[in-house]
């Protein structure tokens, strides 16, 4: 496995979404969202608003 296979896995990875959203969470006060998008290259991504079908809600940052 390359080191940029690896690199990128981290970066997709749910625990790094979840850092991401707790770090917006205390930088803006609002409430963070980490969802599932069924999308291989990001399976999963923040965002401040719920997400419609097909993405899933993972967790949220409140």
């Amino acid at each position: 496995m390359s080191i940029i296979a690896s690199a990128a896995r981290t970066l997709a990875s749910f625990d790094n979404a979840y850092a991401v959203a707790v770090q917006l969470r205390e930088a803006t006060g609002v409430d963070q969202f980490v969802v599932r998008t069924g999308n291989p290259i990001q399976p999963f991504r923040v965002s401040r608003r719920r997400p419609q079908a097909p993405e899933t809600v993972l967790a949220q940052v409140a």
